[in-house]
């Protein structure tokens, strides 16, 4: 039976994601950033908790681990670069590894540039990728603890998914990435039609994710450093896509 996924908010703009198993009743939280938003699903959806699949230590992604662990008796995975800041692990992984959650598999991606460890948990059979902070609708994460050169090589990692993966990211920032988006790439029409769609996702009260990996390869210009128009567009015409993709990014943290 195919995976049951189901999206939340948590705190002030984070997503909460539970992934399902209905063979086997088995459900895992990607990250947890607090245990009440979790616990919530949990009654909404009437499954059980079994897992919490970690991918990368920020405390707006962990808050809520140990909380979860004590009433469910969960187990708790997370990047082997990461262990200690993380509180409760039970395993860790690295890219190579997979992840059962009952009968689903996933695998594990390295994906580090937000954070040094950050990974990513695909599920290549259910065609779903919970990628936390390294890429988000037509954006990316910022670049804190390593450089922007192994942040675009995780990118292109992700960017390698086939196109009709589902992508699930760990913040609500589409609106806001689509405006600075505009500014490198005015006339690309994927682009405004994202942005007309997300606005009347945001007006209705709807989450802008999940999002095809296809959709995103066509309008967000973190995926798209390798693009000359692109590049045109920074001023770097002709430089490599790593050094044109750090200055997008450097862009988008003085926007």
């Amino acid at each position: 039976m195919a995976a049951q996924t189901h999206l939340f908010k948590c705190l002030s703009d984070n997503y909460g994601v539970l992934i399902h198993d209905p063979a086997t009743g088995a459900t895992a939280a990607i990250d947890a950033p607090e245990a009440w938003a979790v616990d919530a699903a949990l009654k909404e959806t009437g499954w059980t908790l079994t897992d919490i699949l970690v991918t990368h230590h920020h405390g707006d992604h962990t808050g809520g681990v140990v909380e979860l662990k004590e009433r469910h008796g969960c187990k708790v995975t997370a990047p082997r670069h990461e262990k200690q800041p993380i509180p409760a692990v039970d395993a860790t992984v690295v890219e190579g590894d997979t992840v059962k959650v009952g009968t689903l598999t996933a695998k594990v991606l390295d994906t580090p540039g937000h954070t040094a460890g950050h990974i990513a948990y695909v599920f290549p059979a259910d065609k779903v990728a919970f990628v936390g902070d390294t890429l988000f609708s037509i954006g990316c994460g910022r670049v804190i603890e390593c450089t922007p050169d192994v942040m675009w090589a995780s990118l292109l990692k992700l960017r390698a998914l086939p196109d009709d993966t589902r992508i699930y990211c760990g913040h609500e920032y589409t609106l806001a990435n689509i405006k600075f988006a505009l500014t490198i790439e005015p006339d690309n029409p994927a682009l405004k039609a994202r942005a007309a769609e997300a606005e009347k996702q945001v007006a209705a009260g709807k989450p802008t994710i999940p999002v095809s990996l296809g959709e995103e390869k066509r309008a967000n210009p973190f995926l798209r450093a390798d693009v000359p128009v692109v590049a045109t567009a920074v001023k770097m015409s002709g430089k490599p896509a790593a050094e044109v993709f750090a200055e997008v990014r450097e862009r988008k943290n003085r926007f």
